[in-house]
């Protein structure tokens, strides 16, 4: 029994782990472009264990660290789009199969989330526009 729970935990440990880490930025400090407000910076990391080559528990890709997690935490944070965005994936092919012999595959995207700044208004000094 204790060599199940033994297995079970390595399983476990092994399997996939990924983690979102983001610090909110100061929109004054950072140049991101014309007509863009940074918000935050944002890393998203992802790593799965293989055996024999079956991923432990799900395989990794570039689609679920960009769309699933970084995209969806600048979402969340209040940011319109990501700029800057950086994405690195260990290859599947190649000599690199051999890795998932006994082995690791990762992924990891970083970026920073922006806002869309409204853009100035040219006729301000001419008042409120009237209602429709």
């Amino acid at each position: 029994m204790s060599l199940r729970v033994a297995l079970a935990a390595l399983a476990l440990a092994l399997g996939a782990c990924s983690s979102v880490s983001t610090v909110r930025l100061q929109p004054e400090n950072v140049a991101v472009g014309p007509g863009l407000e940074a918000v935050a910076a944002i890393q998203a990391n992802a790593t799965s264990a293989y055996v024999l080559f079956v991923p432990l528990p799900g395989g990794v890709d570039l689609d679920r660290v960009v769309n699933r997690m970084l995209i969806v935490a600048a979402k969340t944070m209040g940011a319109d789009k990501v700029v800057d965005l950086r994405f690195d994936v260990t290859p599947d092919h190649g000599v690199w199969t051999l890795r998932k012999l006994l082995g690791w595959r990762s992924a990891e995207a970083s970026g920073i989330a922006v806002r869309v700044a409204a853009p100035p208004d040219a006729d301000a000094d001419q008042g409120p526009e009237p209602t429709p």
